[in-house]
C-alpha cells in the first residue's frame, strides 16, 4: 500500500527589516545644508566677482567718467555735460553714426537675408548635409583678426583674389576697401562672410522644428515652392527671424575689428564707426572723458534694443 506524499514546504523567508527613511534636505540643519552647497556657493561668488570686477565695475566707472576730464596719473575734474557737448560738435561724430547706422541697415538687407536663403537650401538637402553644414561653420572658427586680414588681402586693388577673379572674368575691377563709395559695402561683405554659420544654423533648426504636415497640405493647395515659403516657412519662424534681427542690430553697430584693420577708418572716413571713434579718442586723442561720453550714448541706444530683445524673449514670442 503506497503513503502519500507529503507536499513540500517551501523554506521560511527571511524578512529583513526595512530602515525607517530619513530627514528630506528640507529637514536637515541650516550649517549640514551649507556645508553640503558651499562648493555650488564658491563657484557661484567667483562668478559673481568676475563680473563685477570686468564687466559691471569698468561699465560704472566709464559712466563716471564720461562727466569728468579725466587724464591717467593726474585728479579727475568734474565738468558736468562738458564732454557730451564737445564729442557732439566733433565732425566725425556725425560721420560716425551715419556710417554706422548705414552699416547696421546694409547689414540687415545683406547679412539677414543670405543667411536664412542658405538655411532653406541646407534643408532641402538630401545628401552631405552635415558636410555643408560644417563648411557653413567654419568662418565662425577663424579669429576675428585672421579674418579680416585674410579680406585685406583679398580686396587689394593690385593683386588681390578679388580683382585678379574679376580680370579672369573681363569685368571692370573695383577700388574694394580702397574706395570711398566701396569701403562700406566691402566691410559688410567681411562681417557677414564671418558670422554667417552661426545664423544659418540657428535658422536651419528653426526650420527642422517645422511639421511636415503643414507643408504636406500647402502642396495639396497647389502652393509653388515660393508660396510655401510665404504662407508656411516664414509664419512659423518670424519669432526666431525677430530675436536675430535684433541681436544682429546689436551686434553690428558695435562694428570695430573690420575697419580698425582692414581700412583704418578711412578713405576720407568713410568707414569710420562709433566704436572706432571711442577707440580713437581714448588712445589716440587721450580724452578719455569724451570716449566714455560716446560710450554713454552708444550704451543708451543699445539698452533699448537690448530691452526690446528681452520682453519679447520673456514672452516666448506671443506679441510677435
Amino acid at each position: 500500500m503506497k503513503t502519500a506524499s507529503k507536499p513540500a514546504v517551501p523554506p521560511p523567508t527571511t524578512v529583513r527589516p526595512v530602515a525607517a527613511p530619513g530627514p528630506g534636505p528640507h529637514k536637515r540643519p541650516l550649517r549640514r545644508r551649507l556645508a553640503d552647497q558651499s562648493r555650488a556657493y564658491a563657484f557661484l561668488i567667483g562668478g559673481l566677482l568676475c563680473f563685477a570686477l570686468f564687466s559691471w565695475y569698468p561699465a560704472i566707472r566709464a559712466v563716471v567718467i564720461a562727466f569728468q576730464k579725466y587724464t591717467p596719473g593726474a585728479e579727475a575734474e568734474w565738468v558736468g555735460t562738458e564732454n557730451f557737448t564737445r564729442v557732439f560738435h566733433d565732425p566725425e561724430f556725425a560721420a560716425a553714426w551715419r556710417n554706422t547706422l548705414t552699416f547696421t541697415l546694409l547689414a540687415l538687407l545683406i547679412g539677414f537675408a543670405v543667411p536664412f536663403v542658405m538655411a532653406l537650401v541646407l534643408n532641402e538637402l538630401r545628401h552631405a548635409k552635415a558636410f555643408f553644414r560644417v563648411v557653413v561653420y567654419l568662418p565662425v572658427m577663424i579669429p576675428p583678426v585672421v579674418s579680416a586680414l585674410l579680406w585685406k588681402w583679398f580686396y587689394d586693388p593690385g593683386a588681390g583674389l578679388a580683382n585678379e577673379a574679376l580680370r579672369f572674368l573681363h569685368l571692370p575691377t573695383s577700388n574694394w576697401s580702397n574706395g570711398a563709395d566701396t569701403a562700406l559695402v566691402s566691410l559688410v561683405i567681411v562681417a557677414t562672410w564671418a558670422n554667417l554659420g552661426g545664423t544659418v544654423l540657428i535658422y536651419l533648426a528653426a526650420l527642422q522644428s517645422i511639421p511636415g504636415e503643414l507643408y504636406e497640405a500647402a502642396e495639396l493647395d497647389g502652393a509653388n515652392i515660393w508660396q510655401r515659403i510665404r504662407h508656411v516657412t516664414i509664419p512659423q519662424t518670424r519669432f526666431i527671424i525677430l530675436m536675430l534681427m535684433l541681436l544682429q542690430i546689436i551686434a553690428t553697430m558695435q562694428i570695430f575689428t573690420e575697419p580698425f584693420v582692414i581700412t583704418g577708418g578711412g578713405p576720407e572716413n568713410a568707414t569710420v564707426t562709433v566704436l572706432y571713434l571711442i577707440y580713437k579718442y581714448a588712445f589716440l586723442y587721450n580724452d578719455f572723458g569724451g570716449a566714455c561720453a560716446l560710450s554713454v550714448m552708444l550704451l543708451v541706444l543699445l539698452s533699448a534694443f537690448s530691452a526690446l530683445y528681452l520682453k519679447l524673449t520673456s514672452s516666448g514670442g506671443e506679441d510677435s
